[in-house]
């Protein structure tokens, strides 16, 4: 992967006023919005189980996945998601791109912005890229990720994973276990279930504990053993990529598991374990409880399939969510 250069002051500009809706962060979203996106996101988990899966909802419409970081479930899972809506989908990686010579995100948005795609899906290593890319194209933008600050989708994704294993978010008690400082996981999905009514609360070393998370609806906990008392347990890997160099926030890889990693014995019989990957098995978690009955990981990555084609569908339509439904389940 390319190294890619810090934002230039005259792209961290505010974006300009657009009509079009974007999806930068859980902040931006209602509780009426995440409810109708993950209906939205059922009824194409029902058109999913026929036998030809392509729907061709978003025909004529152009998707460009813009990713200036590795990604694995993001990335084809957006892809994937504008395919089976019948969407042209372009794919750029910062390695092998005009990145490589230097090119500002700017300039970067300002070309893409001339095929005039429909949507913008964006992930970049440092906060506010979404917002470039916003000010300089006419898409829709989404954002896949940008620095410590938020991954939206990744959090819709999990509640949709919590609300069709348990039934409802309201009053689930979801545990945050890890390196919470590092990860716009923990971010977002604090706000979206702080939303919907669930209780959180982040666990870990006081070294990666942000100073005053609490004001994003959360409590905080220094003890691992605090996870029993959780419907879910969500697991974090340590963000060795986005850490300070030099900086110890733990003494060791080998102490941390001995002392946060998140095995068997330290669970109750029946929570469900959640990881949004990639895994550190034998770091954060144990190969043991990753593969249990319990672990709700490879829901997960079902999950963001349809959620992806859920935000993109509602991104480009207009509409009450009954009669997006209603046209979804009629081409199924």
């Amino acid at each position: 992967m390319a190294e890619v250069r810090p934002l230039l002051r005259d792209e961290l500009l505010p974006p300009r006023r657009l009509e079009r809706r974007h999806l930068i962060s859980i902040a931006d979203l209602t509780r009426e919005d995440v409810e109708r996106l993950l209906s939205l996101a059922r009824a194409f988990g029902r058109s999913l189980e026929r036998e030809v899966k392509k729907l061709p909802t978003l025909k004529g419409r152009t998707v460009v996945n813009l990713f200036f970081e590795s990604s694995t479930r993001t990335s084809s899972s957006f892809e994937l998601a504008a395919k089976r809506l019948s969407a042209d989908v372009m794919s750029i990686k910062s390695s092998g791109s005009a990145v490589d010579k230097g090119e500002s995100l700017k300039d970067t948005a300002i070309t893409i912005g001339a095929y005039d795609p429909d949507v913008v899906v964006i992930r970049h290593p440092h906060i506010g890229a979404p917002h470039v890319v916003a000010r300089w194209t006419k898409a829709h933008i989404v954002n896949a990720g940008d620095g410590t600050h938020q991954h939206p989708t990744q959090a819709l994704l999990d509640l949709y994973t919590i609300d069709e294993e348990l039934g409802g978010v309201s009053g689930v008690h979801v545990a945050i276990v890890g390196d919470v400082l590092h990860s716009r996981v923990a971010r977002s999905n604090i706000q979206a279930l702080a939303l919907m009514g669930a209780r959180v609360t982040v666990v870990g070393p006081p070294a990666l504990i942000p100073r005053g998370i609490e004001a994003l609806g959360c409590e905080v906990s220094y003890s691992i053993d605090t996870i029993r008392d959780a419907d879910v347990v969500y697991v974090l890997r340590m963000q060795r990529e986005r850490m300070l160099e030099g900086a110890n926030y733990v003494p060791s890889l080998r102490e941390y598991t001995a002392r946060w990693g998140v095995t068997p014995g330290r669970l109750r019989p029946g929570q469900k374990v959640m990881h949004p990957g990639p895994m550190n098995r034998g770091v954060e978690i144990d190969a043991a409880v990753a593969d249990a009955a319990d672990a709700l990981i490879e829901r997960q990555v079902r999950s963001g399939l349809v959620v992806r084609m859920a935000v993109l569908y509602d991104l480009l339509t207009h509409g009450p969510v009954e009669v997006k439904v209603a046209e979804i389940e009629e081409v199924a």
